[in-house]
C-alpha cells in the first residue's frame, strides 16, 4: 500500500516511519525544505527514543522517502495522512488553516480513489470541513477518515508499533477495509481496532487527553492538601491507585502538565463546549488547577531561601517530561520567568532540550554541560523534569557543590528522610519538608 504523510512534525514523522517499518511504501512531505534535507540525511527535527534508527533503516531499505513536493506525494498515494499542526488560537480554539490547506491540495491532486485520513488533533466537525475542501477540486472518489493518535512523547515509537487500541472514524466500507488492512500488522497481539462514526473518533481524542489532564490536576490538588494536613501523597497515591476502578497511571504529583497535547486539547475542548452551549465546569477547574500548580515550585523555592533575589538557582530539567526535547508549555518556563523577574539567576541542564531552551530563551539563563556543572555555587537545586539520570545522583557531590544544601524536588524523586539525614533542606510536593 502506498502511503503519503503530509507534515513531518512529531505525529507525521512517527507515523510515517512506523508505517514504513511494517512494509508500507511511505512518502513524507513537508514544505520546510531545511527539515526535509535534514531528514534525508537522517537528521531529525525532534528527539524521540528509537525514531532515528527507524528513519535511517527504512530510508536505506527504500520504504521511506522525504520530499517537499506535496502534490506528487498525494498523487502517488492510496492513503494520505494529514499530520500538520493545529496550534491554539488566542481564544483556545484549534487553528485548522494548515489542515484545510492540505485538504485543498489533496483535492487538486487526487489521481485515484483515495482514503484521506486526519491524523492531526482536530475538533469535532473537522472531517466534514476536510471533505468539503477536498470535494471542491476532486475528480476521483475519496473517503475521509478520522484516526486520532494516542502517542506518548518519549515512548511514541512503541505506542505506534504496539498500540493499546486503534480508533478509526469511518463512514464507508471502502475506507473501513483499507484502514483495517493498513493497521493489521500493529494489532496482531489482539489489541482492538475500534471503528466508529467520524464525530465520535474526533471526540475520543479530546476526551482521552482531558481525562488524563484531569487525573494530573486532581492529584496535584490532593498533594497540596496533603501538605496542609500532614499526609504523605506517596502513600495516598498507592492507596487509591490500588483500586482497580482507578489504577495507578497519571497519579504522580508534580509541577503541572505541559507538552503539545494536554494544554492545547483542554483549551480546544473548552472552546468547543462553550460554542455548543455545554460548558464543562470540571475541565475548566482542571485548567485553573494546572495554572496554579505551575507556580508552586517558585513559591516553595522562595520560602526555602527566604527570598530568591540575588540567588543563583540550579535547574535540572527543561523539557515538559523526560525522554523528549519538547518544551511546549513546560513547567520550567514559568518557573524561569518568575525567578528572573524576582532577581535570581538561573543555570540549567537538560539531557535533550538544551538547544530548544537556547532557541526560546537565548542568553537570559546559563546552560551547563552536565547536571553537576549546574550546581557550582548555586544557592539551591530545583528539579523540574524526571530524567533517569537525575534519579540516583551523587548526593555528596551535590551537597559539596551547592552554596547551601537546598533541594526543591518537583518530581518527588528522593526520600525525604534520607535527604534530611544527609543534611539537606529538602522540599517536595505533598510530602512535607525535610
Amino acid at each position: 500500500m502506498r502511503v503519503g504523510v503530509v507534515g513531518t512534525g512529531y505525529v507525521g514523522l512517527v507515523a510515517g516511519a512506523c508505517l514504513a517499518e511494517t512494509g508500507g511504501d511511505v512518502t513524507c512531505a513537508d514544505l520546510d525544505a531545511g527539515k526535509i534535507e535534514g531528514l534525508r540525511n537522517n537528521v531529525l527535527p525532534i528527539y524521540e527514543p528509537g525514531l532515528d534508527a527507524l528513519v535511517a533503516r527504512n530510508q536505506e531499505q527504500g520504504r521511506l522517502r522525504f520530499t517537499t513536493d506535496v502534490p506528487t506525494a498525494v498523487r502517488d498515494a492510496d492513503v494520505v495522512f494529514i499530520a500538520v499542526g493545529t496550534p491554539p488560537d488566542e481564544d483556545g480554539s484549534a487553528d485548522l488553516s494548515h489542515v484545510l490547506a492540505v485538504a485543498d491540495t489533496i483535492g487538486r491532486n487526487l489521481a485515484r480513489e483515495t482514503v484521506v485520513v486526519t491524523k492531526s488533533t482536530v475538533p469535532v466537525g473537522t472531517a466534514a470541513r476536510v471533505r468539503e475542501a477536498v470535494a471542491k477540486h476532486a475528480k476521483f472518489p475519496f473517503h475521509v477518515v478520522s484516526n486520532p493518535e494516542f502517542l506518548k512523547e518519549g515512548a511514541a515509537v512503541d505506542d505506534f508499533l504496539k498500540p493499546d487500541r486503534v480508533v478509526l472514524g469511518v463512514d464507508s466500507d471502502f475506507a473501513r477495509t483499507v484502514m483495517a488492512e493498513l493497521y493489521a500488522p500493529f494489532v496482531r497481539s489482539g489489541k482492538p481496532v475500534i471503528f466508529m462514526e467520524i464525530a465520535s473518533a474526533e471526540m475520543t481524542k479530546y476526551a482521552a487527553n482531558a481525562m488524563l489532564a484531569t487525573r494530573i490536576s486532581f492529584m496535584n490538588e490532593i498533594a497540596n492538601l496533603c501538605e496542609r494536613v500532614g499526609a504523605n501523597v506517596d502513600l495516598v497515591r498507592k492507596g487509591i491507585g490500588s483500586d482497580s476502578r482507578i489504577g495507578p497511571s497519571f497519579l504522580y504529583p508534580g509541577p503541572g502538565y505541559g507538552g503539545s497535547c494536554f494544554p492545547k486539547d483542554v483549551k480546544a475542548l473548552l472552546r468547543t463546549s462553550k460554542d455548543m452551549g455545554a460548558p464543562m465546569q470540571v475541565l475548566r477547574a482542571v485548567e485553573d488547577a494546572n495554572d496554579f500548580q505551575k507556580g508552586r515550585l517558585f513559591a516553595k523555592l522562595d520560602a526555602a531561601l527566604a527570598g530568591v533575589r540575588g540567588r543563583r538557582i540550579a535547574l535540572w530539567g527543561l523539557s515538559f517530561k523526560a525522554q523528549t526535547d519538547d518544551m511546549r508549555e513546560s513547567p520550567a518556563l514559568p518557573l524561569i520567568d518568575a525567578l528572573l523577574q524576582a532577581g535570581a539567576t538561573v543555570v540549567a541542564h537538560d539531557p535533550a532540550a538544551m538547544h530548544e531552551a537556547e532557541r526560546r530563551m537565548g542568553k537570559r539563563i546559563a546552560y551547563a554541560a552536565t547536571n553537576y556543572d549546574a550546581l557550582a555555587g548555586a544557592d539551591a537545586l530545583v528539579i523540574v523534569t524526571d530524567w533517569n539520570e537525575y534519579r540516583f545522583p551523587d548526593f555528596a557531590r551535590i551537597k559539596a557543590a551547592l552554596a547551601q544544601p537546598v533541594v526543591v524536588d518537583g518530581r518527588n524523586l528522593y526520600d525525604p528522610a534520607k535527604m534530611a539525614q544527609l543534611g539537606f533542606t529538602y522540599v517536595s510536593i505533598g510530602r512535607g519538608a525535610a
